[in-house]
């Protein structure tokens, strides 16, 4: 049986996240160029609402306003117990980045073509939400049905490495 010792800084190696919501279209409709986390300005009532799950990044993306990064149409439901001091659902929500990385991803993202998509908000290991904004580029109708070709292709190669085996 190992030491308490070791099972404590095993734990703390492997950071563990409590993943709220994942926006599950964008390796198929977009090419991933690049990823930033962000921390999340929120209100009290945006908190408890995601503690209890309730988020959609169906329709969410990112906005670069003047040297800032927004988060825009992100639904994060209205919590039943705040009554008059509730957030509004789809409000634009500001990210925080450091300075450097944000100049750097700003800069990329104001190239014409690349679009700015959340992939994903959580929690982090130490309780702050969290959201993972990707610089990413669309991809045309014959893009992703060479993607969906290959994806097959590479099925039907294991399928048949496993017959074999």
């Amino acid at each position: 049986m190992p030491a308490k010792g070791a099972q404590a800084s095993k734990s703390k190696d492997q950071p563990t996240i409590k993943l709220l919501s994942q926006n599950r279209r964008v390796s198929h409709s977009y090419q991933i160029l690049e990823e930033v986390e962000c921390g999340m300005i929120l209100r009290g009532s945006e908190v408890k609402s995601l503690r209890d799950g309730k988020c959609q990044l169906d329709e969410a993306y990112g906005r670069v306003k003047g040297e800032t990064l927004w988060l825009m149409g992100c639904n994060i439901a209205e919590y039943p117990q705040a009554s008059v001091w509730n957030h509004e659902p789809k409000r634009q929500r500001q990210l925080l980045v450091h300075k450097r990385e944000m100049s750097r991803f700003i800069k990329k993202a104001k190239e014409k073509g690349l679009t700015l998509v959340p992939l994903r908000v959580y929690f982090s290991d130490r309780g702050i939400a969290k959201c993972e904004l990707a610089l990413c580029k669309g991809l045309k109708l014959h893009d992703k049905r060479e993607k969906m070709k290959n994806a097959d292709a590479t099925r039907d190669m294991q399928r048949a490495l496993r017959r074999r085996h």
